[in-house]
């Protein structure tokens, strides 16, 4: 297994999925009782919440690994990849797990796809849970929207991310130097970076995912989501550098009875940062 594929132990057996219409996720599941869903978001994977779902006893964990480029099951060439696709994938994820009333959680460009999905397809989600993310007119923030703009050029993304070979260069501003405090463990940041530079499949689902990205859409969230009446989590990094904090206290007034918390000392993934205290937040939300 190359360092690509590696998956941490801690988020359970893969199965894949088949969504129908050539739509392939990955899922790993463990653990009994009410389901938790986890989404990443974009060049990062499931990797991302190994730390939580390591804290969560208690409850069905389900860490989706999906095509956002670091993915090892590339979409069609024809797939749709736009975020209400995306969010699509998510809601037909959970129906084929058979899983009701989850609690979706989500991060980054995830946090975006969730607020889609929660509001385009909420039949399955029985409350939604917020960790800094895209959100209104952030998405993505302005900052990647120029330096990931080469990679929707075909043949670029080699050079253009050649360098994160090299582990020193990862903690670059321009790589993932400003979402944490210290360096990502080893074979987590290798199962980010190695796929989309070996793989020219995986290569092709970054453009399309990249293309697509458009604020259009979360605003349009956040209009739906004023609507929303059931729980909802608005957990959010306080050194966050990409998602303001204004947004995580925007949102919760926005949300009907939504609570907000604050993941002190950490950047965009807390769950990195402090995996115990999102995991702490998280475990009080889940039980009500």
């Amino acid at each position: 297994m190359s360092n690509a594929d590696w998956r941490s132990p801690d988020l359970g057996p893969a199965r894949t999925l088949d969504l129908g219409s050539g739509r392939q996720v990955r899922a790993h599941v463990t653990g009994e009782g009410s389901p938790v869903v986890f989404v990443h978001g974009a060049l990062v994977n499931a990797n991302l919440w190994r730390k939580v779902v390591a804290r969560l006893d208690g409850f069905k964990r389900v860490t989706l690994d999906l095509p956002l480029g670091s993915h090892l099951e590339p979409m069609r060439k024809d797939a749709d990849l736009t975020p209400p696709a995306l969010a699509d994938l998510i809601a037909d994820s959970v129906s084929e797990l058979g899983l009701t009333d989850v609690t979706l959680v989500g991060n980054d460009t995830g946090g975006g796809l969730c607020q889609i999905a929660a509001t385009r397809r909420p039949e399955r989600i029985g409350a939604l849970a917020l960790t800094s993310c895209d959100a209104f007119d952030n998405f993505p923030p302005p900052f990647f929207r120029v330096v990931l703009a080469p990679a929707r050029i075909p043949g670029v993304i080699p050079l253009a991310f050649g360098g994160l070979r090299l582990r020193p260069l990862r903690r670059l501003p321009i790589a993932y130097g400003w979402l944490t405090n210290e360096p990502i463990d080893r074979d987590a940041e290798d199962s980010y970076v190695l796929p989309v530079l070996t793989r020219g499949p995986i290569r092709r689902d970054v453009r399309k995912l990249l293309g697509g990205l458009d604020p259009t859409y979360t605003l349009d969230a956040a209009v739906k989501l004023a609507g929303w009446n059931r729980p909802a989590l608005i957990a959010w990094s306080d050194r966050d550098r990409f998602f303001p904090p204004a947004h995580g206290e925007r949102l919760a007034k926005l949300i009907p009875g939504a609570r907000l918390e604050w993941i002190e000392g950490a950047r965009t993934f807390s769950m990195e940062d402090q995996p115990d205290r999102v995991a702490e937040v998280l475990r009080d939300f889940l039980r009500g």
